[in-house]
């Protein structure tokens, strides 16, 4: 059995749009949990077994996986689909690259910047904003996805922060194209369409 643990309007977002992507929605039970926000709102759920009572977090009978891009990777090597190249595929070196240069740096300068952190070490670890457009941009350039003309979980997850705080949006083609193209898609619509009625409720 697969559940996941989610927050509406929140990091487990990406999943389900990955998941109404991959027509998979019938075979993962949803389990609703609270989180603690950044505006201080919500509260640690115990019910939720993410180790730091965030989201996403997954059971599959009885194996957890946390963080986005392990989730994103471990549904998409269960449920095989163009979303994710398989092993032995060209492209699947830079489909790993991108889900884990998320979580390891774009997320990272995304909340530093926010915050207006700065620090010598922290540009040496991460660099900025600059160089996440510049990686952005070097990608889109060769065609309208990340990984080419296929669109894959990769955009969906590097996409996701945009879509939630537009003011961090760089001020590119390219990139507002891409994020238009992503947004437009019938998962993504519906997916947001049902994350508000939670919310909501």
């Amino acid at each position: 059995m697969l559940t996941l643990f989610h927050a509406p309007q929140s990091r487990s977002t990406r999943i389900l749009t990955l998941i109404e992507e991959m027509g998979a929605a019938d075979k993962i039970t949803l389990r609703p949990v609270d989180i603690i926000r950044a505006d201080g709102t919500g509260a640690r759920d115990h019910a939720n077994p993410h180790p730091d009572a965030k989201v996403p977090a997954l059971d599959h009978d009885g194996t957890l996986v946390t963080e986005s891009g392990a989730v994103m990777l471990y549904l998409t090597d269960l449920f095989p689909s163009p979303l994710a190249p398989v092993q032995g595929d060209a492209k699947r070196g830079a489909f790993l690259t991108w889900l884990f240069w998320y979580g390891s740096v774009m997320e990272p300068v995304m909340i530093l910047s926010g915050a207006g952190l700065d620090h010598p070490w922290l540009a040496k670890t991460y660099r900025g904003m600059p160089e996440i457009t510049a990686r952005l941009q070097s990608a889109l350039s060769r065609g309208p996805w990340l990984l080419g003309d296929t669109f894959t979980a990769a955009d969906i997850l590097i996409q996701s922060p945009f879509h939630w705080f537009k003011d961090a949006i760089p001020d590119d083609p390219l990139i507002r194209d891409w994020l238009a193209r992503g947004a437009a898609r019938p998962a993504y619509q519906r997916v947001m369409q049902a994350e508000a009625q939670r919310r909501a409720a």
